[in-house]
This record gives C-alpha cells, structure tokens and sequence, in this order.
C-alpha cells in the first residue's frame, strides 16, 4: 500500500489556488477539466515532493472544484493535513504577509496551524529541531479554532 492523496472540495478555485501555491508554497503538478461532468481537478505537491508526484502520483494534494455553486460544511472535522517546512517562524511571517490569520502560532517553535480559504486545517511542522522561541510568535494568542 502507498499513499496517493487527500482531496479537499474548495468553493473558489482561485482562492483556494492563491492560498495553497503563493502563500503555502506548493506546487501545481497537473489539472484536468471536465466538461461534461463540470468539474476540475487540480494536483498540487509539496516543493520537495513535486517530481515524485509527477512521476509517481503521489504524495499530493488534489483540489476539487464543481463549476456549479454547492455549500461546503465541515474543515474541522476533515482533521487536519501537516506539511514539514524548513522554518516555521519564516512560514508564518510569509502567510501572515498574504493576509492569512495564524491560528495557532507557533510559541513553541515547532507547530503552527492555519485554516485554507475553505477552512481545512493546515498544520506547519518544524523540519528537524525546534526552533528556540521568538517574538512576536511566542506571545501571540491563538486566533479562532484550528
């Protein structure tokens, strides 16, 4: 057995596109759109994942988008997806600088969470040891739920 993906519904496209390749920092792999069923598929990969999910399939992230209107509950239950990144301080900072709330900031200099444009929980992972503890981060509250 082997991971494949985990696919998440988004509500805007763009939105969602502008969430998890500008401010996260992932990577399109493939897209594909269907007419007669009037949807789009969208894979995205984590940077150091990308040739192996173009090559493999896997690991990725595949986003589906329905061309007509349909409400989306949930986020929270879906659980969370985790991505290691090299500095989670710098992560946040970048996030924060598109205009995303840091929802669990990452005080511990190792986790952080924020939420997608469709309220998936993102989890932030510190690559190897915790980073020592740095303001503004390590007395920022928490932000709503994550």
């Amino acid at each position: 057995m082997r991971y494949l993906h985990t696919m998440v519904r988004v509500a805007d496209l763009d939105a969602s596109l502008d969430f998890y390749v500008n401010k996260l920092g992932m990577v399109q792999v493939r897209r594909s759109d269907h007419e007669q069923g009037r949807f789009s598929l969208v894979y995205l990969a984590a940077p150091d994942d990308s040739g192996r999910a173009r090559d493999e399939k896997s690991p990725e992230l595949e986003l589906t988008y329905n061309w007509d209107p349909e409400a989306y509950a949930g986020g929270r239950n879906f659980g969370h997806m985790a991505f290691e990144v090299k500095d989670v301080y710098a992560a946040c900072q970048k996030l924060m600088e598109g205009g995303v709330t840091i929802n669990r900031p990452p005080r511990d200099g190792w986790m952080a969470f924020v939420r997608s444009p469709d309220g998936i929980s993102i989890e932030l992972l510190q690559a190897g040891a915790r980073l020592a503890p740095s303001e503004p981060w390590a007395s920022m509250p928490n932000t709503g739920a994550w």
